[in-house]
């Protein structure tokens, strides 16, 4: 398969897939609302109602996604003790993040009382911050694995095929789990923001950049190959 259109039909018929070209909706627009907000009030309001709607879109795009958490951790946590560890607090704080992510969006469309949306706000932010820094430190243990199998297969003195395969896995491998870091810390940053607010992390422009550093290593990591 090698029709882009082809490609970009399967990548938005996936949860995932939309959903980042939506998060790029939402931040571009965040970043153009904050740039213009001081020199053309009424396009900044227009822009203002486009995140907005965007990030309410995503929360209900992900209706039931906590369920894939619990899937994970039933299916297939880890091959190791340590990394099963790691999975379960990693998919436990996503669960709790994607749950309460639920009752945030009905806050905010007005569902349940909009006075809950803050609290909501924090739990959920909490757990997606616990989940993030479990991922990553999960990821960074797998990248450390890859690099040292590339060198045993480099180090032999055999180069068949199949070690020349093996490496080209293990490279893909860790460009995807690069990927997975990199925006996994800038979700955390979005998180932080919502946790304990800061000049740094609720700066627009970092917001912005973290949202669009998210959304695009999504695009890489969900791109039908």
């Amino acid at each position: 398969m090698n029709d882009s259109v082809d490609k970009l039909v399967i990548f938005l018929a996936k949860r995932d897939g939309i959903d980042k070209l939506v998060k790029t909706f939402q931040y571009v627009s965040k970043l153009v609302n904050w740039h213009v907000e001081a020199t053309n009030p009424d396009i900044s309001k227009r822009f203002k109602q486009w995140e907005v709607a965007a990030g309410l879109s995503r929360k209900a795009f992900r209706t039931g996604r906590f369920l894939t958490g619990f899937n994970v951790l039933r299916r297939n946590p880890g091959s190791t003790l340590s990394l099963r560890l790691l999975a379960v607090f990693a998919n436990a704080g996503e669960m709790v993040y994607f749950f309460f992510d639920h009752f945030l969006w009905l806050a905010r469309i007005g569902t349940i009382d909009g006075n809950l949306a803050r609290r909501m706000s924090f739990i959920s932010a909490f757990g997606e911050s616990v989940g993030y820094v479990f991922f990553i430190i999960s990821d960074f243990i797998m990248l450390r694995k890859g690099v040292k199998a590339e060198r045993a297969l480099r180090s032999s003195k055999e180069k068949a095929v199949e070690e020349e395969k093996k490496i080209k896995e293990i490279r893909v491998d860790r460009i995807m789990r690069l990927m997975a870091v990199a925006a996994n810390v800038a979700d955390l940053f979005i998180a932080i923001a919502d946790i304990e607010p800061n000049p740094f992390c609720n700066h627009t422009v970092t917001l912005g950049i973290s949202g669009l550093v998210s959304a695009w290593a999504g695009w890489y990591r969900n791109w039908p190959s």
